[in-house]
């Protein structure tokens, strides 16, 4: 899978001795600018913007987030929770599907709740009564298949054959919209406008019967807004079009767009070795702290890589043969105590790390390239990897 981020700005000239290795590294200066693109779309075409918190979740940050979007969207009852903590604005829920003791406190605390099937919305009717009856207030959403396959790689393409992931248009009848306010599609990763445009030209007309009953469409997240080359002027013009052509609100969900090269992955040569070409055993682990490298698959982009010279292999420190993250030209070659960073791992990589083979995990640290500031947000002891097992 090709990336097209992966562009260093301040961190070209950021010391990486400042901070721990492992350390992820978030420059609070680029979510701001991030935040501002994004808080500018929503602005001019009158839409609702929220941040999608399974792609970036560094809740110490969410008051700048807050400052800028409308609130953001979960993935299931821990998410909300710490959404509720910590987030201001809406929140808006979607679960492929929910178990039926985590639902109660979602409908509380949650703005929209958006069901993947009619049949789970049917099933947890009263629920939602007794939850309503309570005093909570909140619209239902279905989420829906456009059947139009956009994806680069299958397993990251919700409209793939078989896929689990939302209602089938196709099927959809005047039943299975009793009850609900609004419609939900995701089909895109890391994409600009262009597939868009297609799943809206697609679906558009299989769903225009329903239109009057709507009070809002949301069109999910893999929008790439705030990468430098995204048609952002076409896209307000897009979204003001369909606005006006549904009579709904419309609603975004970016996750990687928050968090787009604003964050850096620091790490340590361990050792170096020579095994039919230059080989390094570094702190980080593809499996451990950049799993997408393994399961996408993606090479991340390396600090200050150069363009010619020969390549080393790193890997992992991990006993997983398959722990390697790529071959790269590394500036001063690959010896042991060598420091290094991987660009644009805000988002994902922060959020699906895990302690295999009891690899430790990364800290986590906050600067301001602006103001230079620095400062560790969390550090991780071995108690995190002893208590999450027994």
């Amino acid at each position: 899978m090709e990336t097209r981020a992966g562009y260093p700005g301040a961190f070209a000239s950021f010391d990486l001795s400042r901070v721990d290795s492992p350390a992820f590294v978030v420059d609070s200066a680029a979510l701001r600018r991030n935040l501002r693109i994004l808080a500018d779309v929503r602005d001019r075409a009158g839409i609702r913007m929220l941040s999608a918190l399974k792609a970036f979740s560094m809740w110490r940050v969410a008051p700048l987030v807050s400052e800028y979007l409308d609130g953001v969207c979960t993935s299931g009852l821990w998410e909300t929770l710490l959404a509720a903590e910590n987030y201001t604005g809406e929140i808006t829920t979607y679960c492929a599907a929910y178990k039926g003791e985590d639902l109660p406190e979602i409908l509380r605390l949650s703005d929209h709740v958006i069901f993947n099937s009619p049949g789970q919305h049917a099933r947890f009717a009263p629920e939602i009564a007794q939850s309503r009856a309570g005093g909570s207030t909140f619209d239902i959403g279905l989420r829906i298949n456009p059947l139009h396959a956009e994806g680069e790689v299958p397993r990251y393409d919700p409209c793939a054959p078989h896929s689990r992931l939302g209602f089938p248009v196709d099927q959809l009848t005047d039943s299975h919209l009793e009850g609900v306010d609004g419609l939900h599609f995701h089909t895109l990763c890391e994409q600009d406008l262009a597939p868009l445009k297609r799943t809206w030209a697609v679906l558009a007309p299989q769903i225009e019967r329903w239109l009057d009953q709507l009070r809002w469409i949301n069109l999910g997240g893999g929008h790439h807004i705030t990468r430098s080359d995204y048609q952002r002027d076409e896209l307000v013009d897009f979204l003001r079009s369909i606005k006006a052509q549904t009579g709904c609100e419309i609603y975004m969900e970016p996750g990687e767009a928050v968090a787009l090269d604003a964050g850096i992955l620091v790490g340590t040569v361990l050792d170096a070795l020579w095994n039919g070409m230059d080989l390094a055993v570094t702190d980080i682990s593809a499996t451990c702290h950049m799993p997408d490298v393994i399961e996408a698959p993606y090479r991340p982009a390396l600090l200050g890589e150069l363009d010619e010279g020969e390549p080393v292999r790193l890997g992992g420190p991990s006993c997983l043969a398959g722990d390697v993250i790529g071959d790269y030209v590394m500036p001063g070659g690959a010896s042991s105590g060598t420091r290094f960073a991987f660009l644009d791992q805000a988002h994902y990589s922060m959020v699906k790390t895990t302690t295999f083979n009891g690899v430790p995990l990364p800290s986590i640290w906050l600067w301001d390239s602006e103001t230079d500031s620095l400062e560790c947000v969390r550090r991780f002891g071995w108690e995190d990897f002893r208590n999450r097992l027994s």
